[in-house]
């Protein structure tokens, strides 16, 4: 069964299935906040978060609402229904996707190193959220050229990295059911894991798209965001032909996007 054919006849699995991988950073992100906006008492885990409370709070809103919100742009019938759906939530996705990326990177180089993080965790962090945010601006920068099928493409990778948390939850689980926390490399490499693991579905998803499924009175063609033609030179996905040989905007065009 392809891609889409899957996505049409379980439109409400895909965005639930995400929302529950972000519920244990976003709650825990939702405690963290409410500990901040108190007077909390000052502990090893959240002394340096009660110093300097600014980038964990930016951090905690724009993934929040990066994650969750994203989640809806997984479900193609919904945005046929409601085309100005994925242009108006991605006006919102891409600034809070930067921030939560930029912040996150911040507390990885500035906040003072935990006893269980150690350098090759925090350049992973860098690594990770530098690539998270350029997986969006060349997302963005794709469907200024209204190349659709490579802005598809990065905002998937850009979105699968910002879920890391989620699966890093469930990487690190077996170390939380024993209550031995792991040591120093191993925490790194289930980090680690849990951006590959997206990323490696996000790739699935990329490649494996097809054409949409025929409905009455409508004819079986290719739909460009999910071709089966190669892929260009820069790593995108396959490449959408031009439609139009005049400027377009994400912001203000009214034209229905090839996505929904």
């Amino acid at each position: 069964m392809s891609t889409n054919r899957f996505l049409g006849r379980h439109e409400w699995a895909i965005p639930t299935g995400l929302i529950l991988l972000a519920l244990v950073p976003v709650v825990a992100g939702v405690v963290r906040t409410v500990e901040l906006s108190g007077d909390p008492t000052v502990t090893p885990g959240n002394a340096r978060f009660v110093a300097d409370p600014g980038p964990v709070l930016v951090h905690i809103v724009t993934a929040s609402v990066y994650c969750l919100l994203g989640a809806f742009q997984f479900m193609p019938g919904f945005r046929r229904r409601r085309p100005g759906w994925h242009r108006v939530a991605g006006r919102l996705l891409v600034p809070t996707g930067i921030l939560a990326a930029l912040s996150g990177m911040w507390m990885a180089a500035f906040y003072p190193l935990m006893p269980i993080d150690g350098a090759f965790l925090i350049g992973l962090r860098l690594f990770f959220g530098g690539a998270m945010a350029g997986c969006i601006v060349r997302g963005l920068r794709a469907i200024v050229r209204r190349d659709v099928s490579r802005h598809r493409a990065w905002m998937i990778r850009g979105y699968a990295i910002g879920q890391g948390a989620g699966t890093q939850f469930l990487t690190h689980l077996p170390w939380l059911v024993a209550a031995e926390p792991p040591g120093e490399w191993t925490r790194a490499f289930l980090h680690a894991a849990g951006w590959l693991i997206n990323l490696a579905v996000a790739e699935w998803i990329i490649r494996h798209g097809s054409a949409t499924p025929a409905g009455p009175g409508r004819p079986s063609v290719p739909v460009p965001v999910d071709s089966g033609a190669a892929t260009d030179a820069d790593g995108g996905g396959p490449r959408t032909p031009l439609r139009s040989a005049g400027r377009f905007s994400p912001w203000t065009s009214r034209r229905r996007s090839p996505l929904g």
